[in-house]
């Protein structure tokens, strides 16, 4: 990999900062986490068993995981941030997106579905109630506020996933 010349003027302070960025990680666990709630709910609702849902979140861990990540990566190097910090900011919000599927995958493996679905929809809100916190705080916004707004977000669109998980089951008249 050839370097850029803005990384190889990058002072060296800049990488460090690249780590200590929220927007590294957020954007990639926010996206992964309603995704891998949707995923569960709906499925859940459409009455899929273990299987399928693991073969969902899995894909997600992966396929969606790296097309996200390209996305990030091409977003930052248009910005002008470098191969360097952009493959940096890329690594970054992969890793953060695997760690949170991984964390539903083995909350569906561990438990007996029915347990997974409401185990799995509370730990999602909790992660976002705890990202909103970070991002309230770091922007110096009202954290209630924030909070309540992006769980509201999650919670339409998860409920819009449950709602399409079960009028697929109607339709396809699944026991």
């Amino acid at each position: 990999m050839s370097m850029n010349h803005k990384d190889a003027n990058a002072p060296p302070g800049r990488v460090r900062t690249e780590f200590a960025d929220l927007r590294n990680y957020i954007f990639g666990s926010s996206a992964a986490i309603l995704t891998d709630v949707s995923l569960i709910v709906g499925l859940g609702s459409a009455r899929a068993g273990k299987g399928p849902i693991l073969a969902g979140l899995l894909t997600i861990a992966v396929a969606d995981n790296i097309s996200d990540s390209l996305g990030i990566h091409l977003y930052k190097e248009s910005e002008g941030y470098g191969q360097r910090l952009s493959l940096l900011s890329t690594t970054l919000n992969f890793l953060s997106r695997l760690l949170i599927s991984c964390t539903f995958i083995a909350i569906v493996l561990a438990l007996p579905l029915a347990h997974a679905l409401y185990i799995g929809l509370i730990w999602g809100l909790l992660l976002i109630v705890f990202i909103s916190y970070l991002i309230s705080r770091s922007n110096k916004d009202n954290p209630v506020k924030e909070m309540a707004i992006h769980v509201l977000i999650a919670v339409v669109v998860i409920a819009l996933s449950r709602y399409l998980g079960h009028e697929i089951a109607v339709y396809f008249h699944a026991s």
